[in-house]
């Protein structure tokens, strides 16, 4: 969603679609985010709404930039969801759309431990879903980027985690370390697709130059996730224990590092961007 918050103009008004807290920071930034969740939230969150993403209590044009990361697996009436969002964009307007594929290992392993993470939607096919949101929203679709995992929903730092991820190492740094890299490994020599999670979608005529390579590696602890070739330029990454690793940038956590290859995206064993 980066490519797209800092593509904005000054004074842009950026709808976060069903927030939890926050999809992103905008500390510094020259938009205004809104925060809409259907649950009230316990902390303080500047600009919060809490409202039903079916009926949106914005008059129509407001925002520049809708947000919906991982959020539309959660909504009960989708299509009314994504008229209101078609609704409440400028004309010019843009979308970012974060969702998990519900066919991948991680997203089941997900629903799995968290008795279903209150999924309603399952999404099964990025083309399907591109053309559905392209209709209910007449926004025209630009891109789609495969989402790999870090498995950070196990990381008991981040949160309680379900006796049951004991099989898989108790949730901790070391045991998500290896178990990402494995993932990694897999896919990358025996064409699985352990490590992928979902899809990014961008839609709109303002979206820029969109980078559709998937990005591998992606933080145990925060969830961020950064180019292999931006972390090499940036001479970012070091040896831990004889393998390549670096700190995310975002919160210092040590992670395995992985090329993303991205001349050759076939070799990570990832189901390339569909485009309607």
């Amino acid at each position: 969603m980066h490519e797209l918050l800092r593509a904005l103009p000054p004074g842009a008004v950026v709808l976060d679609l069903g927030c939890g807290a926050a999809s992103f920071d905008s500390a510094g930034r020259q938009f205004t985010a809104v925060r809409l969740d259907l649950e009230a939230k316990s902390g303080r969150v500047s600009n919060f709404v809490q409202a039903d993403a079916a009926r949106l209590p914005f008059g129509a044009g407001c925002f520049d930039l809708v947000v919906s990361n991982h959020s539309l697996e959660h909504v009960d009436n989708l299509a009314s969801a994504l008229e209101e969002i078609g609704r409440v964009l400028k004309s010019g307007g843009s979308l970012y759309v974060g969702v998990p594929d519900a066919t991948t290992v991680t997203d089941r392993l997900y629903r799995w431990l968290a008795r279903g993470g209150g999924h309603v939607n399952q999404f099964c096919s990025a083309r399907e879903l591109a053309l559905k949101i392209e209709r209910a929203t007449r926004l025209r679709h630009a891109a789609t980027r495969t989402l790999c995992t870090s498995l950070s929903f196990l990381n008991r730092s981040n949160h309680r985690v379900p006796r049951r991820v004991l099989l898989l190492g108790g949730g901790t740094a070391a045991s998500l370390r290896l178990l990402s890299y494995a993932f990694r490994l897999l896919d990358r020599f025996f064409g699985t697709r352990t490590s992928v999670y979902g899809w990014a979608f961008y839609f709109g005529n303002n979206c820029g130059t969109i980078d559709r390579n998937p990005w591998t590696n992606v933080c145990i602890f925060c969830g961020a996730g950064h180019p292999s070739g931006w972390l090499l330029n940036d001479r970012r990454v070091v040896r831990h224990w004889l393998i390549p690793a670096y700190p995310c940038p975002s919160c210092g956590t040590v992670n395995l590092f992985t090329n993303d290859r991205p001349s050759d995206p076939s070799n990570l064993g990832f189901c390339h961007n569909e485009n309607p």
